[in-house]
């Protein structure tokens, strides 16, 4: 009887190994990550900002660097004629001046970068939190990224959202209320040149 039994529960087991069973589809989408930061507004918008800004304060150091270049051709006029002490003293102020530009130059271009970087930063967390929620709300499984970082191979057309993302983020962009950064820009250059100024 147990044997019977055994050969009765090993049949069923075979027959229900043999049907098919009905899978369900896994929905899933990727986005190039780098089409998206190219076209997406809020992106190109900061961009936009740190190159006006760096513009705008390389103009005020470039106007400082001029005037050290015209101060240096004249040291080398009138080194002969104003005598070695002279020389000596003024070279050594020319020198700790140009120290002073460099100086500037480079804390210039590490600001930029720290403020730039901090903003993109806080729209890839932004733009990762949406994805997350569009995906939810959507209905995938998986969003893959593709682009610099590439998490995937190969996908089919079919499955790219990119275009989609953009469109919403863009259209979420365009309705939050707007700042004037124009006055941010020429505020912090001109504390840059302050700063220069009050080096000498």
């Amino acid at each position: 009887m147990k044997k019977s039994l055994l050969i009765v529960a090993l049949a069923i087991s075979i027959v229900s190994c043999n049907k098919q069973t009905d899978v369900k589809e896994v929905k899933t989408a990727y986005v190039d990550t780098s089409k998206l930061l190219e076209e997406y507004t809020e992106a190109k918008d900061i961009e936009a900002k740190y190159k006006a800004k760096s513009d705008e304060m390389g103009r005020e150091l470039e106007a400082e660097v001029n005037r050290f270049k015209s101060e240096a051709a004249n040291f080398q006029k009138n080194a002969q004629a104003n005598g070695q002490a002279w020389a000596q003293q003024k070279g050594a102020e020319l020198q700790k001046r140009e120290q002073q530009l460099s100086y500037a130059q480079q804390a210039m271009i590490q600001q930029l970068q720290q403020e730039s970087g901090a903003e993109m930063d806080t729209l890839v967390k932004g733009v990762k939190k949406y994805i997350k929620e569009y995906g939810k709300k959507e209905g995938y499984a998986y969003i893959y990224g593709t682009g610099e970082a590439v998490s995937i191979l190969y996908a089919e057309d079919k499955y790219d959202i990119t275009k989609d993302i953009v469109k919403l983020l863009n259209d979420k962009y365009k309705s939050a209320p707007k700042t004037d950064d124009k006055t941010d820009v020429k505020a912090d250059a001109k504390k840059e040149i302050e700063a220069l100024e009050s080096k000498k």
